[in-house]
């Protein structure tokens, strides 16, 4: 079977600085680490590998230093790695980003067909959580979102079954292959890099893909194919803190004042009577 998962290089801070003139992430001089999220599908990818056989294709897209996710994705187990670079590609929103992806796995599936794509659920910088279903729906491949467990892969009926994360509760849910999956932290927990393959990591290459090599239209890439522009970046205002009551100075006093705090609110007074009186 043919495993790709997609990684993401993301910033290791929360004091991310903004271009004024794009409005999206300046990320040089910001130190960078493998989206948390990407890495559990990773260790999923590589635990299907061995319960399945098969091979893991680790890809990326970003800027040169992007290559270092990529070892990463060797050291711990995946057999070939590629790296999404090119001007052109900067600047991409989850559109613009999925479209690039897409194109990069179609060229994989000419020579390689690929059953199952991994990714993480979202990346930490910027939290949409759509750039795995965007993938799916370009592809036209099953799509499992927030997947928990992967219960089991038919080869023959080329079915895999899932179970995911709902509001309230899981669902278990089954799918015609080839599918793409987002992975909940709960799916894997990483492994450690062996020494064999960390040092295996570094000597590897890279394959690096620009454009032209993934035939992909001009307009569709970076800032050009984004049709989500960030308006206004604003820090929101600062929360004004409660009323606060002393219940050492007057006990009985502050149990009061913060009755008839709480009881000034309708709604929530409603809730708390019918729950005495219950």
């Amino acid at each position: 079977m043919h495993f790709v998962c997609c990684l993401k290089q993301v910033p290791d801070t929360a004091e991310v600085k903004i271009d004024p003139q794009t409005n999206t992430l300046i990320r040089s001089g910001v130190e960078s680490i493998s989206n948390p999220f990407d890495i559990v599908a990773l260790e999923a990818a590589l635990r299907l590998k061995e319960r399945y056989g098969g091979q893991v294709t680790a890809l990326s897209m970003g800027p040169p230093q992007a290559e270092q996710v990529l070892r990463e994705a060797l050291s711990l187990g995946a057999d070939e790695a590629i790296l999404l670079s090119d001007r052109p590609f900067a600047g991409a929103d989850t559109l613009a980003t999925s479209y690039t992806l897409a194109k990069a796995i179609e060229k994989l599936n000419r020579d390689h067909p690929v059953d199952l794509i991994l990714c993480g659920k979202q990346a930490i910088d910027g939290d949409t959580g759509q750039t795995g279903p965007g993938i799916a729906t370009r592809l036209g491949y099953t799509q499992l979102t927030y997947v928990v467990e992967v219960q089991w892969i038919d080869e023959s009926k080329r079915q895999i079954q899932v179970k995911r994360k709902v509001e309230g509760g899981v669902e278990v849910i089954r799918g015609p292959l080839p599918a793409l999956l987002t992975a909940e932290l709960e799916l894997a927990k990483p492994r450690r890099a062996s020494l064999p393959l960390l040092i295996h990591s570094l000597r590897a290459e890279v394959e690096k893909w620009d454009a032209r090599a993934i035939e992909a239209e001009p307009a569709k890439l970076g800032l050009k194919g984004s049709p989500t522009w960030v308006k206004r970046i604003f820090s929101p205002p600062a929360r004004e803190g409660g009323p606060m009551f002393n219940a050492e100075e007057n006990l009985e006093g502050a149990v009061e004042k913060s009755l008839e705090v709480l009881l000034a609110d309708k709604p929530f007074a409603a809730k708390l009577l019918t729950r005495w009186e219950g």
